[in-house]
């Protein structure tokens, strides 16, 4: 992994990543492990399309429980201080944004493991979510995107 620092997350995102690492760790892999053993009983491992598929599934499983440990073992939940948010953007805030054609939009800020785009959770290092951060109320943002410069200005901070 190129990045070792810390990893920013909300109480809410830290639980999501735990429980798919517990389900790993508890149920699959022990239910990958068994399917493995039984494949390897069967016999000719080399016309065994059972065994190299849970092979393959292991290796993945593996990964990512590797994957998520490290996640797990650097991780700084963010304080969601609703007080904080109601003064300036941060980690953890909801944000409601007018754009240029009058439209609201509300985004919550996350850390980069629980950014999840459709469900309008922004990371807080994404374009959008550096541009608002440390904003407050009625602050103007600029954000460039593919189809050019997006003014929006803060509504709600909650």
């Amino acid at each position: 992994m190129a990045d070792r620092g810390v990893v920013m997350m909300t109480k809410a995102g830290f639980d999501q990543v735990k429980r798919e690492y517990d389900d790993l760790v508890k149920r699959k892999r022990p239910v990958t492990l068994n399917r493995l053993a039984e494949a390897r009983a069967a016999g000719d491992l080399s016309e065994n399309t059972e065994w190299s598929t849970a092979k393959d599934e292991l290796a993945f499983i593996d990964g990512r429980i590797e994957e998520l440990g490290d996640i797990l073992s650097r991780v700084q939940l963010v304080e969601e201080d609703a007080g904080g948010c109601m003064q300036r953007v941060g980690l953890g805030c909801q944000v409601t944004v007018r754009n240029g054609d009058d439209q609201l939009q509300v985004f919550s800020i996350v850390g980069e493991w629980e950014a999840d785009p459709m469900a309008k959770k922004i990371s807080h290092s994404s374009p959008l979510g550096r541009s608002l951060m440390g904003k407050k109320l009625g602050d103007q943002v600029e954000v460039e995107a593919p189809a050019g410069k997006i003014v929006y200005t803060i509504t709600q901070i909650g």
